[in-house]
């Protein structure tokens, strides 16, 4: 058997492999970050011109825009519409209270 003060010499010894290998770690994971923040970043891959994404949009905003300026006229013709009751009623009821 050994002695404690034998036990206690491997166990220093083995202490101490163990504080070499993580320094080494240590070491090789700093280098590993200094590499990766050195290393320059790929320049983005320019996307093809897709003309059929650009026809779409195009497409599908004159349909908007044709729908929207409709839509306007729709609006105007209500609006003159209404202004015409307003003025015939009127005179109407202008009528009627001038024959009484």
């Amino acid at each position: 058997m050994s002695t404690p003060l034998e036990r206690a010499a491997q166990d220093a010894v083995a202490a101490a492999d163990n504080t070499e290998l993580a320094r080494t770690i240590a070491a090789v994971l700093a280098a590993q970050q200094i590499a990766q923040q050195q290393a320059p970043a790929p320049a983005p891959a320019r996307p093809e011109f897709d003309s059929r994404k650009w026809l779409t949009i195009g497409g599908l905003g004159i349909v908007g825009g044709l729908v929207a300026s409709l839509f306007a006229v729709a609006v105007a013709i209500g609006a003159v519409s209404v202004a015409i009751l307003a003025l015939v009623l009127r005179s109407l009821w202008s009528d009627i209270q001038n024959r009484h």
